[in-house]
């Protein structure tokens, strides 16, 4: 079992930045790909970034390529994802999984262990 607990949400305006924290624990982290997806209001879970056991292959939805970075830090078993030039469509409710693969994947259904969840709101 892999415990996911995220953190870092809040409200911010548009154009600013936040960064989002999920630390893992119960089994080694570094096995695991780690993914982030969110949730808007009445819509699906979707992929947004990606990143392998290493951290050397990472992989972003389109929308969020240049803005976003998705990073881990092994040691602290945790991974990050710092948010920049924040629009109001990136409001919903920010979600990582940990899939033990360890390759980059998208498909959510790739991913064994989710986390609770935080909100992100970007007012306009």
């Amino acid at each position: 079992q892999v415990q996911l607990v995220e953190s870092g949400g809040g409200l911010v305006q548009a154009g600013g930045s936040l960064r989002l924290s999920c630390t893992a624990s119960g089994r080694t982290f570094i096995d695991y790909a780690m993914g982030w997806f969110r949730q808007a209001p009445g819509k699906e879970r979707v992929f947004v970034a990606a990143i392998n056991w290493s951290g050397g292959i990472t992989k972003y939805v389109d929308s969020v390529k240049g803005r976003f970075t998705i990073s881990r830090d092994n040691a602290k078993n945790t991974v990050y994802l710092q948010m920049n030039s924040l629009k109001p469509e990136d409001t919903a409710v920010y979600y990582c999984a940990a899939g033990s693969s360890g390759r980059v994947l998208v498909n959510l259904r790739s991913y064994d262990y989710w986390g609770q969840g935080t909100q992100v709101t970007v007012s306009s």
